[in-house]
Formats: C-alpha cells, structure tokens, sequence
C-alpha cells in the first residue's frame, strides 16, 4: 500500500538550509537561534555580550562587523496611534556579523534595562563597532563601557534627549500624528488622441 501524498509530505520535514549554522552559532556562543526570512537571530544573555563576539570572531571565522543598533520596545509612545499589541518593554540591542568567504552572517541580539541601558563595548573585538555605539549612545542612551570616546556624531553637544527612544517627543509627530497622512496630488490626466481627420 503506497502513503498518500499528504502522507508523505507530513512525514518529510524540511529543515531550513540555515539550520545547521545557526544550531552551531547558537551552541557556541551559549544562546538560542530562530530564522526569520533567511536571517539567522541568535539571542544571548547582556552579561555575555563580549564573549559572544569574541567567540564568534576567533571560533566561528566571523570577522566581518557589518552594523549595531537598537530598538526601543515601549507600549507608550509621545505621539502618533496606540499600538494594536502589547510589548515586553525594554532594549534591544543588536549587531550583525560575518565571514569573508561564504557570506554566512548572524544577528546577535541580546536585551538591555530600559531605565538604565549599559553594556560593555565592543571596540576591542571589532573596531568597527566604534561609530556604531556612539550612534546608539547618542540616539538610545546606551552606555557602552569602555567605549574611549562616546560623544555625539550627529547632535549638538549639550542636546538633551534621545530621539530613537519612542518616548522622545517630536516636533514633527506633535503637529502631524505619525504615521501621519500622506498628501499626494492626482496625476494630470492624460488626454486622449482625437480620432478625428483632419483632412475631411
């Protein structure tokens, strides 16, 4: 007796081609993997942020430091429409790194105290990350310790505030709700050819 195809199809499971790696990223550095649209997220504890990433660029030939940054989970926000769902609240801090052969890559991510977000830099592993941190410093009010110059790349010195945290009040959001209304004129119509002879 032969399985029918939905059978058969329910017995066979795929696994994502990403599987393995990030099974083997996720054991080394002590966190757990998901893919989400062929990315590769591996979660991992703030207290081991560094050794993350010294494991991943002496361990795993993950050389590459392509970016950081972060997000700022909040239910509340200064202006624009409540959202639909609630959200654990706090920092999420995220860097994506690589190798220089296969182009595999990672997004580490790890979560920080909302109130007082601090974590180590991570300059003295990738020096890439310099620039990188002092914009979520100066954006998010992350503290990265350590980091030798953590002063403003985009602000002026002496600005008060952080304008990626969601509860940083805009200007812009305050007299236009974000996400806001998007005025767009309508297309000239086209006219169409006369049908007409001209020599009649």
């Amino acid at each position: 007796m032969t399985s029918s195809p939905s059978e058969t199809e329910a017995a066979e499971v795929t696994e994502h081609p990403l599987q393995g790696f990030a099974d083997a990223v996720a054991e080394a550095v002590e966190g757990t993997a998901e893919i989400h649209f062929d990315t590769v997220k591996v979660t991992v504890p703030a207290d081991r942020w560094l050794d993350t990433h010294s494991v991943a660029r002496d361990e795993l030939d993950l050389v590459f430091f392509s970016w950081l940054s972060a997000i700022d989970w909040s239910n509340e926000v200064a202006a624009g429409d409540p959202l639909s769902d609630e959200v654990e609240e706090r920092i999420e801090l995220m860097t994506t790194v690589g190798d220089l052969t296969e182009g595999k890559r990672v997004t580490f991510s790890t979560t920080l105290d909302k109130a007082s977000p601090s974590i180590p830099t991570l300059i003295g592993v990738y020096a890439g990350a310099n620039w990188h941190e002092r914009e979520a410093a100066e954006m998010f009010g992350i503290d990265f310790e350590g980091h030798p110059e953590l002063v403003h790349l985009y602000l002026p010195n002496g600005f008060i505030g952080n304008p990626l945290r969601k509860s940083y009040p805009l200007l812009s959001r305050e007299v236009k709700p974000w996400p806001g209304t998007v005025d767009v004129e309508a297309m000239p119509e086209k006219e169409e050819p006369s049908t007409e002879n001209p020599e009649a």
